[in-house]
């Protein structure tokens, strides 16, 4: 499965509608951008079973000013609708990889319950 272009319209539905969606927020001019590209891609590829969006922030601007963008690439990957993980900078592949894995493996409900309920 390759990465999907995602616009502001699309936003919600491809995060609450899928179980585990990445998304690599960029811009054109961004050089580690264009080479994060590639591994994410690569990573879009190894795992179909995960949704990997792109939001192109100079073309939804108010998408990423929603999101709170203040430096590109940033990724942010979501599991049953909630972020569990928003960080700058472009991953190396087994960064990523090892992203993929923890988010796959992570009990998201039983997160949101210690969370709401601290010892």
């Amino acid at each position: 499965m390759s990465t999907k272009d995602i616009t502001a319209d699309q936003f919600n539905d491809i995060v609450t509608d899928n179980e585990i969606v990445l998304i690599d927020f960029w811009a054109s001019w961004c050089g580690p951008c264009k080479q994060f590209a590639p591994t994410f891609e690569a990573s879009a590829e190894k795992h179909p079973d995960v949704v990997h969006a792109k939001v192109d922030t100079e073309a939804e601007q108010e998408l990423a000013a929603a999101a709170d963008i203040r430096s590109i690439p940033t990724l942010m990957a979501f599991k049953k609708g909630h972020l569990v993980f928003n960080q700058a900078g472009a991953l190396p592949p087994p960064a990523l990889e090892e992203l993929v894995q923890k988010v796959k493996e992570l009990d998201v409900d039983a997160a949101i319950a210690a969370q709401q309920n601290p010892e």
